[in-house]
């Protein structure tokens, strides 16, 4: 499976201001240049899994949360992603959406 770099990019941009960092500051604690942090959260530049762990460490998040949205703070890790997604969905296609988990939702698998 393909690493999704648009997901991972979102999920540091958003905890890194969610601890109230700029890109100016989280860069220095990472001792790199601002245009190397841009361009990670841009998804413009892949990411070693050194650097994400300290990028992490420094936003305080897991690297499960980064990269597939599981966080063992919460069972609830999906839901800023699904809402940030449904966001960009018309009407119709969260209609459907909500549809499918529905299903999903009450069928035992």
């Amino acid at each position: 499976m393909a690493t999704d770099y648009t997901v991972i990019r979102e999920r540091i941009k958003r905890a890194r201001k969610s601890r109230g960092l700029t890109q100016e500051k989280l860069a220095e604690q990472l001792e790199v240049s601002v245009a190397f942090l841009s361009r990670i959260e841009r998804g413009s530049s892949q990411i070693n899994l050194k650097r994400l762990s300290q990028i992490c460490e420094l936003l305080n998040v897991t690297e499960g949360e980064i990269l597939n949205g599981t966080s063992n703070k919460s069972n609830k890790y999906l839901n800023s992603d699904f809402s940030e997604l449904l966001k960009t969905c018309s009407p119709e296609k969260q209609k459907l959406i909500y549809d499918v988990a529905k299903v999903i939702a009450i069928t035992q698998i």
